[in-house]
């Protein structure tokens, strides 16, 4: 999909958190050699350790430099080996598991329309597209892909609506497949607002102040040669979200290797386009193995996202943390108890439904993460932007002589 050069950043992000816990998995590894380095590392602390022993997941806001921004990083452990968790992952890609996966794809090599066969647009996007100008528009898009829904649609037409959707799907597919050829060179401008967005400097910024992107870098490299890409894919996806349903497209390597007590394996997620909230977007699911063995899901996720600027922005930021902790702890607990489950209660499951299995058990409708982290906050971030829009109103009309009310 993707030349060697072009994976580049996907492949220093990966490197990092492998290659950091394989750097404990050689030799005498013990759980307390992961845990020094999580401490370090991450955000991780002692009593993390110790609920991590009783065996509670952990979950931890991680540090952030951009008050756009929310990270988290989560840890649980998991009784599973490699290729049971690979298989769920790679299974739930392109699954609609619940009623808040709406629509999910995934572009074939050479992506055509065809791959958006199943996409459609929200009666909503297609109307605010109407109004839509460069740097005033209600769906993320660039500014060439702007002035081509003023200039090649008849708005007047009765048909309109098929012809936005048809024109949505074309740039899509022509966004991927440029995307294909030139890398993180082709990532979108968003000309939605004043302020233009490139996402290759949200993401490129997102990767430089991750807590495994940091320190840890420079001893990536040197011991990165059993890394490898084992899969590559480009998904698309429509989440119900609040009061309006995202159009996602990610950007999925899956990476794999092999160590003393098992295989490690890291899925990196790259949001490349959304339509609406988010300007970027980078997750790193690992699956680690030390002495035991024992094996532990290892999750960080960095987004930014709009809204968390401006007047109460503090109070904000608080509620979007507080959901995305919460959230973050129940994937991590829903994972631990699911490969709790036993073997025999998961054969039967298997037989009777053979539409689920390890992928619907494990990731059930969260994939790609991030958004499940989000969602609930979203709503209540759409709330608080009600309460500002009346308290400023409010704040209009007592400044407001009685003759000019």
């Amino acid at each position: 999909m993707l030349s060697r050069a072009q994976q580049l950043p996907i492949l220093v992000a990966a490197c990092v958190l492998l290659c950091s816990a394989a750097s404990v998995t050689q030799g005498q590894t013990s759980l307390a050699e992961l845990q020094q380095l999580l401490q370090q590392k991450a955000a991780f602390n002692e009593t993390d350790f110790a609920a991590l022993q009783r065996g509670e997941s952990i979950a931890r806001l991680a540090p952030v430099q951009d008050k756009r921004e929310v990270a988290v990083s989560g840890l649980v452990r998991l009784r599973a080996n490699a290729d049971e968790f690979l298989r769920s992952y790679r299974d739930s890609l392109t699954r609609k598991n619940n009623g808040g996966m709406l629509e999910v794809g995934r572009f074939a090599t050479q992506p055509s329309i065809n791959d958006l066969q199943n996409l459609t647009l929200e009666p909503e996007d297609i109307e605010d597209l109407k109004e839509c100008v460069v740097g005033d528009c209600q769906i993320k898009l660039s500014a060439a892909m702007i002035e081509r829904f003023a200039r090649e649609i008849n708005w007047q037409a009765p048909d309109y609506a098929q012809q936005v959707t048809q024109l949505f799907k074309s740039m899509l597919v022509d966004y991927v497949r440029d995307y294909n050829a030139r890398g993180d060179a082709a990532l979108i401008e968003y000309n939605d607002k004043q302020n233009e967005v490139r996402v290759v400097d949200e993401e490129h910024a997102l990767s430089r102040v991750s807590g495994y992107l940091n320190d840890l870098v420079g001893n990536a490299s040197p011991g990165a040669s059993d890394l490898r890409p084992v899969e590559q894919m480009i998904i698309w996806s429509k989440i119900k979200f609040g009061l309006k349903p995202v159009i996602a497209i990610n950007h999925i390597t899956i990476y794999k290797r092999d160590r003393e007590f098992g295989p490690q394996v890291l899925a990196v997620s790259k949001q490349i386009y959304a339509n609406h909230y988010f300007n970027a977007a980078l997750a790193l699911t690992g699956f680690v193995t030390v002495a035991g063995p024992t094996s532990y899901l290892v999750y960080e996720n960095r987004s930014r996202a709009d809204g968390l600027e401006g007047p109460f922005s503090k109070l904000k930021r608080r509620v979007v943390e507080s959901k995305a902790l919460d959230g973050l702890k129940g994937i991590l607990e829903y994972s631990r108890v699911t490969f709790e489950a036993p073997v025999l209660a998961e054969t039967e499951t298997l037989s009777t439904n053979p539409a689920g299995g390890w992928g619907h058990r494990l990731f059930g409708g969260i994939r790609p993460l991030l958004w499940f982290l989000i969602i609930s906050a979203l709503i209540a971030l759409l709330a608080l932007r009600t309460y500002e829009g009346k308290a400023n109103r409010a704040t209009g009309m007592k400044q407001l002589k009685p003759e000019q009310r």
